[in-house]
């Protein structure tokens, strides 16, 4: 395997890691280190079956089944994988009906699966086809972030909780969000504001679907939250992906933010597929 950086604060491509072959722990462990360092890790030409990317990620954590709710699954897409594309079980593009106001929201930074009340380790997105142009994905480093927070807005901080809250966040933002049912499979949780990453080093836990800084006003909480957003995805902070077929790019949510980019959903097809793991060691 071959290392290469892709920023000066995280982030880099893995070279010759085949995916489609059983996962020795000599992978795990370079693997485990590289995305310790790193946070993102992009392996180039991974293997485009299902049951290679479900397997290839079991080996570092419990896979996360997508909840029923998701609306947007084809059936040719193994149970195990959250489905990211525009397109229908026919293979051609499925006329966009989300709204603008929704897909700003959508396009926020976030962290995976906050709605879990088991914490989300790292999520791996596969991309089988992706259009030529828009549709990055950027990236944030929230241990960087921590790291360059004043002395006075860690102290803000430090031992704080937050509440995170699809649909609440959604709703603030204006837009109608699922329904009832949907709703039970996206519960509030609470989860601290700064945490220890992998690395060692401390990260801050949030994104555009923190509704509440726990022990604060209504006020100061939307204040604190939106401050730390503000610091948080200045530019000198971001890694935009610029994706290729078999891209497969892995993210620690536990000390990461991402977001995707627009790109024109009735011209271009987007087929991508996601597993996403707990921070459970594999049975």
């Amino acid at each position: 395997m071959q290392i290469n950086p892709l920023h000066p604060l995280f982030a880099a491509e893995i070279i010759g890691l085949d995916t489609s072959v059983e996962v020795t722990p000599a992978t795990v462990k370079a693997v485990e280190e590289a995305m310790a360092r790193y946070a993102v890790c992009v392996v180039r030409d991974a293997s485009l079956n299902d049951e290679d990317q479900v397997r290839f990620s079991r080996a570092f954590g419990t896979i996360e089944l997508p909840p029923t709710a998701e609306a947007s699954r084809r059936p040719n897409v193994a149970r195990e994988l959250f489905d990211v594309t525009n397109l229908g079980p026919d293979g051609e593009i499925v006329p966009n009906k989300m709204d603008p106001k929704t897909l700003e929201v959508l396009e926020g930074f976030h962290t995976d699966s906050p709605f879990n009340d088991l914490p989300t380790k790292w999520s791996l997105l596969l991309g089988h086809i992706v259009p030529p142009e828009g549709a990055n994905t950027n990236y944030i480093d929230t241990r960087a972030v921590y790291d360059a927070l004043s002395d006075d807005l860690r102290h803000r901080i430090e031992g704080r909780a937050a509440r995170h809250d699809l649909f609440e966040a959604f709703e603030r933002r204006g837009v109608k969000f699922g329904n009832a049912a949907m709703r039970a499979q996206y519960p509030s949780f609470t989860y601290p504001l700064v945490r220890t990453s992998a690395s060692g080093r401390k990260a801050l836990y949030f994104g555009w679907h923190a509704v509440q800084v726990i022990g604060l006003s209504e006020a100061d909480s939307s204040a604190l939250l939106r401050e730390l957003y503000e610091f948080a995805t200045q530019k000198r902070f971001v890694y935009s992906h610029k994706w290729r077929r078999g891209d497969l790019v892995m993210w620690d949510n536990r000390c990461t933010m991402h977001a995707a980019t627009p790109y024109e959903r009735d011209r271009y097809k987007r087929d991508c597929r996601r597993v996403t793991i707990n921070e459970f060691a594999a049975a």
